[in-house]
């Protein structure tokens, strides 16, 4: 894939500035905030005996095939135009992807799981989707212990602000565990966007 690449923040702001200096109001428009759209759901988990951050933790993302990119990471919600994609096979190195994570990291010999449910709010009159709810949670736990923590979670989210006008249904439920080997082991869970809708106001 050959990629093309300019550096918009640049050229905007040497335009800006020519304006300023000219006394002529600079050009521009206003964006509101932007909402993710896109998402692919992946798994994944490394040990090592060197450290975690460069160590188990960037061989769990490896194993996931997200190690390329730069990982942020933020809360649990998903708007309601949130619409699940396979994961590309490819990704420009080094490009940023924002992230609902959830990673467990433990030594030699212990249990770690990390897990993710997550379920969608739709509306009791119109049936419309409204949006999602995510929970996230970690630790020494079999797979279904950590389900039925997460769910407990999320119930508690969708009974204090949405039970009154929102059904909570299509509940998914991610996780992945590791018993490492080696001195440090990593597994994670995640649910990545790679598009955003931006409105203007």
């Amino acid at each position: 894939m050959n990629w093309k690449f300019i550096n918009f923040t640049a050229i905007a702001a040497i335009g800006i500035c020519s304006q300023v200096l000219s006394g002529a109001p600079a050009k521009g428009i206003t964006l509101g905030c932007r909402i993710p759209k896109d998402y692919f759901e992946t798994h994944g988990k490394g040990e090592s005996d060197i450290t975690v951050h460069a160590g188990s933790y960037h061989l769990a993302l490896k194993d996931a095939n997200i190690e390329k990119y730069n990982i942020m990471t933020y809360s649990s919600m998903l708007p309601g135009i949130a619409t699940l994609v396979p994961q590309p096979a490819d990704m420009v190195h080094g490009c940023v992807v924002e992230t609902i994570m959830s990673t467990c990291t433990v030594s030699k010999g212990e249990r770690g799981t990390a897990g993710i449910v997550y379920g969608w709010l739709y509306n009791r009159k119109t049936n419309e989707k409204y949006g999602g709810l995510v929970c996230e949670n970690y630790g020494d736990y079999s797979p279904d212990e950590l389900e039925t923590l997460l769910l407990s979670s999320l119930n508690e989210l969708y009974v204090n602000g949405f039970e009154e006008d929102y059904r909570l249904e299509d509940i998914k439920y991610l996780h992945e565990t590791i018993i490492p080997q080696k001195k440090y082991g990593t597994a994670l869970v995640s649910l990545c966007f790679i598009s955003y809708y931006h409105p203007v106001l």
